[in-house]
């Protein structure tokens, strides 16, 4: 039997998939050591994982700092958990050395669980908590201008934070190394291979193992009166405006409403309720989603899994670029519409459009037989202890950036023909012309090159001669 250790940040959706594993690695008689905090030690320990705290590592953060973390700024984000590493070292150099892991399992953006596995040479593999991405999957994601800047003005704060991280034993050249998907690390991904954007494009080191939930019930939709349920999730919640317009929208139709609404905001802040809308902080999720009709949701990874697992079509309705990936991809498989007015008349309409729609319903049942299809916490374990993996050697990323370097080489050689021949014989003058357009058409013909390529390989490699 191994000796885990489990590292994830301080949120709810990136360790409540990890839970059904802890849980099912212990059954197994594996020894397993979560290293997380306090908020989430009851839960860890129902697993019958042995708890360790990181709570007394975090530290007070500056307003700016906490108004970051809450508008989920990836700068931020990053940055906390760069100094997270460096105040927990001397503590987790001696968990290393006490403990000895054989193997670990860090959440994908959990730095110090990333970082320590490296320097103690332990086998990785990383628990992703939404897709997994690389150049081809991460163009899903449709990051605002607000999220762009953040990332662009961000980098140099970033890199002078990374090089404090050198004289401790942690040898990382860039922060895109820490959270990017590979082709050469072992990775759980909590989601199918049908749902998973590009999902051949990712090597035999990748588990598809589908929504790790605790729950085995079953979706049961029957009832008097349709059942809408709203959540925008556990970090951007205190939206009063939000759920009043959804309150608004829903208090006269035949429906039945039910909000969780967090715990930053008071349910009695929006009283007085009509008699068919009930909100509570919280709720047991799956088991409202086994009932709900529709669900009105941000679209983190966890609750757009939870709501296919429970066949359960969704108005959807993202506030990061990661959720319009999630978004995106829902729509895609038609389980749900995208909610583009958010007034009282645009959310009204949105969801009656799901509930008076059959084929919604139909693909979201259709989601939910893909994911309990997979081989779930008990998948994601077998893998977990038989770490470290060696892949079959088919590399499609690899494979496509060797297409796409021959083709940037190619592309310019003859741009420069083309230049050389113009300035010749017509004037040097409409030079730069030349090279303005070649740059502007060198990205969509690249694209178009790329995706017929992959489409190729996928092929080939789907039906070997």
């Amino acid at each position: 039997m191994k000796k885990i250790a489990f590292f994830c940040i301080p949120a709810h959706g990136h360790t409540n998939p990890m839970l059904p594993v802890a849980e099912e690695l212990v059954k197994n008689g594996n020894q397993v050591r979560f290293y997380s905090f306090k908020e989430f030690q009851q839960k860890i320990e129902a697993t019958g994982a042995v708890f360790v705290s990181c709570s007394d590592y975090l530290t007070e953060l500056t307003k700016e700092e906490q108004e970051g973390l809450k508008t989920v700024s990836t700068t931020e984000m990053t940055i906390q958990d760069i100094r997270i590493t460096l105040r927990m070292n001397s503590f987790l150099e001696e968990e290393f050395r006490s403990f000895q892991p054989d193997i670990v399992f860090t959440d994908s953006v959990c730095f110090w669980g990333k970082l320590n596995a490296w320097k103690h040479q332990v086998p990785l593999v990383v628990s992703t908590s939404t897709f997994a991405f690389n150049q081809l999957s991460s163009q899903y994601m449709k990051h605002s201008p607000k999220e762009m800047a953040d990332m662009i003005f961000g980098l140099p704060r970033i890199s002078k934070e990374l090089k404090t991280l050198a004289p401790y034993g942690y040898q990382v050249k860039s922060a895109l190394k820490l959270v990017q998907s590979d082709n050469q690390t072992d990775s759980i991904v909590y989601t199918s291979k049908r749902f998973q954007p590009y999902a051949e494009s990712f090597s035999d080191h990748y588990a598809f193992v589908g929504p790790s939930v605790f729950s085995k019930a079953l979706p049961d939709k029957k009832k008097a009166r349709p059942l809408v349920y709203i959540s925008m999730g556990t970090v951007i919640n205190d939206k009063p405006d939000y759920y009043q317009k959804c309150i608004q929208a829903l208090k006269d139709e035949p429906v039945d409403v039910i909000i969780s609404c967090g715990h930053t905001l008071n349910p009695a802040s929006l009283n007085p309720l009509p008699t068919n809308v009930q909100i509570f902080p919280s709720v047991d999720q799956l088991d409202v989603l086994s009932k709900a009709d529709v669900f009105i949701t941000h679209c983190g990874m966890n609750s757009v899994s939870e709501s296919l697992y429970m066949a359960t079509p969704m108005v959807l309705f993202p506030q990061t670029g990661e959720q319009k990936a999630v978004a995106q991809r829902a729509v895609e498989i038609n389980a749900g519409v995208l909610l583009t007015d958010d007034s009282v008349n645009g959310i009204r309409t949105a969801v009656m459009k799901v509930l008076n729609n059959a084929a919604f319903r139909k693909a979201a049942q259709e989601c939910s037989d893909d994911f309990r299809a997979c081989s779930g916490p008990a998948g994601a374990a077998a893998f977990i202890a038989s770490a470290p993996h060696v892949s079959n050697g088919v590399d499609i990323i690899k494979e496509l950036n060797q297409a796409k370097g021959i083709f940037q080489m190619l592309f310019w050689l003859f741009v420069g023909v083309i230049t050389l021949l113009i300035s010749f014989l017509v004037s040097w003058k409409y030079v730069w012309i030349i090279v303005l357009a070649a740059r502007i058409i060198s990205s969509p013909i690249g694209k178009a090159l790329q995706k017929r390529k992959y489409a190729s390989l996928v092929k080939k490699y789907q039906n070997p001669a």
